[in-house]
């Protein structure tokens, strides 16, 4: 059904919808805490260490070094900031 490009979609949708609402399920019977990030927070492009967004960088950049200096893998730092985002 997700190659018919009518459907997909809303099928896609559908599938998210339902993996969230069982996290969401699972973490009230154990007691813990789920943390949803905005799909638009920029995980990938903000430095952990000082913050600055800095400029949009396409997918093919997996390093890159912030004006503070310091040096990211992107899916490290991403992982980083969500982190910090669940404090």
């Amino acid at each position: 059904m997700m190659k018919n490009h009518k459907v997909a979609k809303s099928i896609a949708d559908a599938s998210w919808y339902e993996f969230v609402r069982q996290l969401e399920y699972k973490c009230k019977f154990y007691g813990r805490t789920l943390i949803k990030a905005d799909q638009w927070f920029a995980s990938t492009q903000i430095c952990s260490s000082c913050g600055e967004k800095g400029q949009k960088k396409t997918m093919d950049v997996r390093e890159w070094t912030c004006t503070c200096g310091a040096h990211y893998d992107r899916d490290i730092n991403a992982s980083i900031n969500l982190l910090m985002l669940a404090d």
